[in-house]
C-alpha cells in the first residue's frame, strides 16, 4: 500500500467532518481526501432510486481520480440507500455510516430512545432492522429534520446559529407521543454532532450518541499495519459544486488545509 494513498471521507455537505474528527485523532498522519456533494445537497430530500444511481456514480470518479486505500460514506442516508450498490462497483474497502441505536440501547434507562436524522434516514427500513437486533425492548421515536442539516452548514459557513432555531428543529422529536419519555437521542445525520453543543443547550435532559467514534475504530482496524506518511499533511476538500463554502478557519480544526471543485 502506497503511504500516500488517502482516505476518502464522502458526504453531500459538511457532516461527514463528525467522522473525520476521530478517525484524524486515532491516525493522525493519514492523508486526507474530502468530497462533499454539494450539488446533490440536500441528500434527505432527494428520492431512494436518484441517490442508488448517483452516489456509486459519483464516487467510481472520485475513486478513479484520488486512489484512496479506503472509502467512507460518512453519511447516514447515503449510506442506508447505496452502500451497497457502492460496494458492489468499488474494488476497495468501504466503510459506511448507520444510526447508533446499538449503543443508545445499551445505555437508555427510560427504554425510549429518539432517533433525529434526515427525512430519508428516518424511513428507512433498515432503521427498523437496527430497532428489532438492538434495541427490541425500547420505543423508538424518529423525526426527519432537514433544519438541523441547514443549521449545521450554515455554522460551518462561519454564520452565528441560535439556540431557539435549533430547539425548533428538533422540538417535534419531544412533542411527538412518548417524545417525553426520551432520554437517549441517537444523532442519526453526521451532520448533527457538529451541533451538539447547541442541542445539549437546548435540550439538556437526554444523553446524546453518534457513530463518529465507532466509524473511527473500524477505520482503524480496518489500515492496521499500513504505511502512512511520516508527517501529517493538510487535508482537501473537494466540492462538486460553486456555491456555499465553509470557512477555512472552521476547517482547519478537522485537519483541512485546501478547498477545490471536483
Amino acid at each position: 500500500m502506497n503511504a500516500e494513498a488517502p482516505l476518502l471521507f464522502f458526504d453531500s455537505g459538511v457532516g461527514g467532518l463528525s467522522v473525520l474528527g476521530p478517525t484524524s485523532a486515532l491516525l493522525p498522519n493519514a492523508p486526507i481526501v474530502y468530497a462533499a456533494d454539494s450539488a446533490g445537497f440536500p441528500y434527505g430530500k432527494r428520492s431512494d432510486a436518484e441517490l442508488a444511481s448517483r452516489i456509486p456514480a459519483l464516487l467510481g470518479r472520485l475513486v478513479e481520480r484520488f486512489r484512496p486505500r479506503l472509502a467512507v460514506i460518512a453519511c447516514n442516508t447515503a449510506s442506508t440507500i447505496a452502500l451497497e450498490h457502492v460496494r458492489s462497483a468499488l474494488d476497495l474497502p468501504v466503510v459506511g455510516t448507520v444510526p447508533a441505536i446499538k449503543p443508545a440501547a445499551e445505555q437508555s434507562k427510560s427504554r425510549v430512545i429518539g432517533v433525529l436524522g434526515t427525512e430519508a434516514t428516518v424511513r428507512q427500513p433498515y432503521v427498523d432492522d437496527l430497532a428489532a437486533r438492538f434495541a427490541a425492548d425500547c420505543t423508538i421515536v424518529r423525526h426527519g429534520s432537514p433544519e438541523l442539516v441547514e443549521l449545521a452548514e450554515r455554522k460551518l459557513s462561519g454564520e452565528s446559529i441560535g439556540i431557539d432555531e435549533v430547539r425548533a428543529a428538533a422540538e417535534p422529536l419531544f412533542d411527538a407521543p412518548r417524545g417525553d419519555a426520551i432520554d437517549t437521542v441517537v444523532l442519526a445525520c453526521t451532520h448533527f454532532p457538529l451541533l451538539v453543543d447547541e442541542l445539549r443547550e437546548a435540550f439538556p435532559f437526554v444523553a446524546y450518541v453518534d457513530g463518529g467514534p465507532g466509524i473511527a475504530r473500524r477505520i482503524a482496524s480496518l489500515t492496521r499495519d499500513q504505511a502512512w506518511p511520516t508527517l501529517p499533511s493538510p487535508g482537501l476538500m473537494v466540492f462538486t459544486s460553486a456555491g456555499r463554502r465553509p470557512s477555512l478557519q472552521a476547517l482547519a480544526s478537522f485537519g483541512i488545509g485546501e478547498i477545490k471543485s471536483l
